[in-house]
């Protein structure tokens, strides 16, 4: 597995060069995620550019993220169209990058955000919206040869591993690969005090679909009704061990990309994501040549 990271960047896939590339090395990791605000903006010398300052570092292309917000889930089918045509242009941008797969958020119900709250969400509308928007995509990343990456969470419509699973089955796409993100279905204490059994759940259904990571951890606040926080990874409660020894058992060669943390606390969590891998007796990889 290639230890990777989602910051470092002082903005977007554009201002990547060689310092840039050269810092994220330094720091350890071996693969970092670019943010694409604009995928038709394909400038041929700056894809060069930004190929040439990964390849100079030693560094992987690996997963890109587009901005195209929560309207995979849209009742207005302009909105919806949009969204699938810019998660299509994120496919061609990923190929043409030199990358191997683009994050697709499941989006969301609620206007103030992609990751934000909506009853709606739940419902079974929703949910088919949702199916339709990623078959759509996933053949426009088949035609590139790129893969997507859907990650679920408990506020958006693949809320439960039960329904991310059902999610898969219903797409039913090669193309259409899982980015494994834990934290992102703490819903209640009981889980959050036992999330290894959390994490068995995820890889037993998802395994097997699986082909990125995004490592972060959490807390629980204390407080009269339960609210958690992310936190630095060893800081936190998550079962780092457990996490990284199952992605090491479906997918050796994934990238697994710390992310939601401002560049000064990304070496602490480095420090912890390295030490929880040390005691599982994983070494991290190399990106081939």
């Amino acid at each position: 597995m290639l230890l990777g990271v989602a910051g470092l960047t002082p903005g977007d896939w554009t201002t990547v060069d060689e310092n840039v590339a050269k810092t994220v090395r330094e720091h350890g990791f071996r693969t970092l995620q670019l943010r694409v605000p604009d995928p038709l903006n394909r400038d041929p010398a700056t894809v060069e550019r930004v190929k040439n300052a990964f390849a100079s570092a030693g560094l992987a292309l690996g997963q890109t993220v587009g901005e195209y917000g929560g309207g995979l889930v849209s009742d207005d089918e302009s909105i919806r169209h949009d969204a699938v045509e810019a998660l299509k242009q994120m496919a061609t941008f990923t190929r043409i990058i030199g990358g191997t797969n683009t994050y697709l958020r499941p989006g969301s119900m609620n206007p103030g955000g992609a990751w934000w709250p909506h009853p709606d969400n739940r419902s079974d509308q929703v949910f088919d919206r949702l199916v339709k928007s990623a078959r759509e995509a996933a053949q426009a990343a088949s035609d590139e040869d790129v893969m997507l990456a859907v990650e679920g969470g408990v506020v958006c419509p693949l809320f439960s591993p039960e329904r991310t699973r059902e999610f898969f089955d219903a797409v039913d796409s090669p193309a259409m690969g899982y980015n494994m993100d834990p934290v992102n279905y703490i819903a209640n204490l009981e889980t959050a005090y036992d999330s290894t059994s959390l994490l068995n759940d995820l890889f037993d259904r998802l395994g097997h679909v699986t082909i990125a990571a995004h490592a972060k951890d959490f807390t629980v606040v204390d407080g009269l009704l339960p609210h958690f926080d992310e936190a630095v990874i060893g800081d936190g409660m998550l079962d780092q061990d457990t996490f990284l020894r199952r992605m090491l058992s479906v997918r050796p060669d994934a990238h697994v990309l710390i992310e939601h943390l401002p560049d000064d606390l990304i070496p602490a969590a480095r420090d912890g994501l390295n030490a929880a891998a040390a005691n599982a007796g994983i070494e991290w990889d190399e990106p081939p040549d």
